[in-house]
């Protein structure tokens, strides 16, 4: 009986042993096809990043700021300045603000500037600070002469501005918003997964994931051409270690603005999202921004937080209307 139970003993822990090892064999061969995917994804993206350097075409002009090319377009000829600023990891400034120029330009001047880490310009090692920001926004300012301007800018834009005002306060004669940042909104103070965003984009799993999505501006009034040079810029800069440290300085710079307000004497525009499902507070939040001006006022619009790509034409329409109001005063 004791010799039978060790052949069973044996046969069982022999079945467990192939079990085992066909397991282990399997996990290893999962683990390889991931490796081998992850490679091929790695050279793809390397080589079709060397590839398309080529193929993305210069727009604008550079300013000098702290010794490296900041790159900046002047367009329209209007007697009035608008400084148009991007939101947070806009990878084209002015291509995506494109069809919003081509409304203003029949009646301003635009200069639309793409701070470090964005569009045609270079990264920097600055702390992305606001007060870094800023400085180097106005630095680009100053070298076109620019000494009086309206200052419109989009998300994250609205409160880097506020400080913007608040340092150069006799150089700016409007604020205005497409669906600005706001000091005081709640919510960033969270930690973001910043190693893995750089991770994504490191690797070529971002452009694998942009190649599998349905095309973002399919149903805007980008010309094709528009499109394609936005793309190829976008797989360059997007989350390049400049925008990352924008990204780590985030919950910091929030909180350093807000209890800031823009002076009560200063113009304000705020165009804002009237569906925004994730912040019932948007709105409101808004509101009380524009209240603190005397001359404030907010328009609400239904949209994506990238109002500009599909309200252009009402947006500058009502821009403009808002200005003539102030000048009518």
């Amino acid at each position: 009986m004791r010799v039978k139970e060790n052949v069973e003993i044996k046969q069982t822990e022999k079945k467990r042993g192939k079990k085992r090892s066909l397991i282990l064999k399997i996990f290893g061969g999962i683990i390889a096809a991931l490796v081998l995917f992850l490679g091929i994804v790695f050279v793809v993206h390397v080589i079709s990043k060397g590839l398309e350097k080529d193929k993305i075409e210069a727009y604008g002009q550079y300013v000098q700021v702290d010794g490296k090319k900041m790159n900046v377009s002047i367009q329209g000829s209007g007697e009035q300045t608008i400084v148009l600023l991007p939101g947070q990891g806009t990878a084209s400034p002015v291509l995506d603000f494109k069809l919003l120029i081509d409304q203003l330009t029949p009646d301003y001047k635009v200069v639309t500037i793409e701070p470090f880490g964005y569009g045609l310009s270079d990264q920097t090692d600055q702390e992305r600070t606001t007060e870094n920001i800023v400085r180097e926004i106005h630095e680009a300012a100053e070298q076109l002469g620019l000494n009086r301007y309206i200052l419109m800018g989009h998300s994250i834009a609205g409160l880097y501005s506020v400080s913007y005002v608040d340092r150069y306060p006799d150089e700016v004669i409007a604020f205005v918003g497409i669906d600005s940042s706001v000091p005081n909104q709640p919510g960033m103070d969270v930690k973001l997964p910043l190693k893995s965003l750089q991770f994504l984009q490191s690797s070529g799993l971002m452009r694998l994931a942009k190649k599998l999505s349905a095309d973002p501006y399919a149903s805007m009034a980008y010309d094709e051409h528009t499109k394609e040079q936005m793309n190829l810029i976008s797989n360059r800069v997007s989350s390049n270690s400049t925008m990352t440290n924008e990204l780590k300085h985030l919950g910091s710079n929030f909180k350093n603005a807000e209890n800031m307000t823009y002076p009560r004497e200063l113009p304000v525009l705020l165009f804002v999202q009237s569906n925004n499902e994730h912040n019932p507070q948007w709105l409101p939040l808004h509101e009380q921004q524009a209240a603190k001006s005397a001359q404030g006022k907010m328009i609400p619009m239904e949209g994506s937080h990238y109002l500009h790509h599909t309200k252009f034409k009402e947006i500058a329409e009502q821009f403009k209307a808002f200005m003539k109001d102030l000048q009518l005063q």
